[in-house]
C-alpha cells in the first residue's frame, strides 16, 4: 500500500527539481523515515520492551497486494479529478526496482514486498483561511505497472508541472502543498455500470459515441468527497471523457467499466519540512 515514504519522495523529488539539486532516492528516504520516527518515540518501559518489539516486528509485516490483473503493452497515462479530462498515452518505463522495507530475518516467510503499481500522484494546496480546504492542484498517473523508483519520481514532476489544467508549481507554492500517493490494485472487470461501491472503487470507464472513443477514470475517494451518487459518479466521468449526450439519456450509451481500488496516502509540506530538516540535522 501507499506509504507516507511514498509521499516524502514525491516532495522531495520535486523540491529538489525546484532547487536544482539531486533528491534523495527512495530506499533512503524510506531508511530516513524509519529513523526519525524512532527518534521521535518515546522509549517503552521495561515491562513493555517485549510488546514493543513484537509490534515493530509485526508491523514491517506489509500485506501483499495482488497482482493487476489488467496491464496494457503500452503505459496509459490519466488524469484524475472532477475537473474534465481525456487519457491519454505516454511512454514506457525502463524497468527498474527498490525494496520497500528491509526484510526482518526473525519474521516468518513472507510474500515479497511490492516494488511495482500502477500509480497516481496527486498534489493538493491546502488553504488554511477555508479551514484547512484542499483544492486540486494536479493529478496525473498510469495503469502501467511501474517500478517505484521511477514512477514516484516520474509522477511526481509530471503532476506537478505538467498536468495541463493547471500552470506548472512554483517554489513559493511548496508551503501549501499536500502530497497524496494512491497505489492502484485489484483491476476487475465490472458486470455492469452499477457494480461497484462506493468509496472503495475508482472506476476506468470507455465507450464509443457517435464514432469517436472516449475514456475517463476517477479514483476512489473522488465520488466520496464530491458527495455524489453512483449514477452522479457515472454521469460526471462520462462528461470528464468529453461525452456532451443528455444527462438523462447517460445509461443509453453502453460503457465498458473497469473496477479496481486504491491503497492511499497523503502527507502535508509541514510534515516533510520537519522531516527534511531532521534529516540536513544529521548530515545526511
Amino acid at each position: 500500500m501507499a506509504s507516507v515514504a511514498h509521499c516524502l519522495f514525491c516532495f522531495e523529488v520535486l523540491a529538489a527539481h525546484l532547487d536544482g539539486r539531486t533528491p534523495m532516492s527512495l530506499a533512503e528516504v524510506q531508511k530516513s523515515w524509519a529513523e526519525y520516527i524512532r527518534s521521535t518515540e518515546p522509549e517503552p518501559a521495561a515491562d513493555d520492551a517485549a510488546a514493543a518489539t513484537a509490534n515493530t516486528k509485526a508491523s514491517k509485516r506489509l500485506p501483499a497486494l495482488r497482482r493487476v490483473t489488467e496491464a496494457s503493452s503500452t503505459s496509459s497515462i490519466a488524469s484524475s479529478s472532477a475537473s474534465d479530462s481525456t487519457l491519454s498515452l505516454g511512454p514506457d518505463t525502463p524497468a527498474t526496482s527498490e525494496e520497500e522495507e528491509d526484510a526482518d530475518p526473525s519474521s516468518p516467510p513472507t510474500s515479497p514486498p511490492l516494488t511495482s503499481s500502477p500509480l497516481f500522484v496527486t498534489w493538493n494546496t491546502i488553504s488554511p483561511r477555508h479551514g484547512g480546504h484542499a483544492s486540486l492542484r494536479g493529478c496525473i498517473g498510469t495503469f502501467e505497472p511501474q517500478p517505484l523508483e521511477e514512477g514516484l519520481s516520474s509522477y511526481a514532476l509530471i503532476s506537478a508541472l505538467q498536468d495541463t489544467r493547471f500552470s506548472p508549481v512554483s517554489a513559493r507554492e511548496l508551503p501549501a502543498l499536500e502530497c497524496a500517493v494512491t497505489l492502484l490494485t485489484d483491476f476487475e472487470d465490472a458486470a455492469g455500470a452499477h457494480d461497484w461501491e462506493l468509496g472503495t472503487h475508482g472506476l476506468r470507464i470507455s465507450f464509443h459515441y457517435h464514432g469517436r472513443r472516449y475514456g475517463a477514470t476517477y479514483l476512489p475517494d473522488v465520488a466520496v468527497e464530491q458527495g455524489w451518487t453512483k449514477e452522479e459518479t457515472l454521469v460526471s466521468l462520462m462528461r470528464k471523457a468529453g461525452w456532451v449526450g443528455r444527462k438523462d439519456r447517460w445509461a443509453e450509451v453502453e460503457l465498458d467499466v473497469v473496477r479496481y481500488q486504491g491503497k492511499k496516502e497523503k502527507v502535508v509540506y509541514g510534515e516533510f519540512k520537519r522531516w527534511r530538516e531532521w534529516v540536513e540535522g544529521k548530515g545526511k
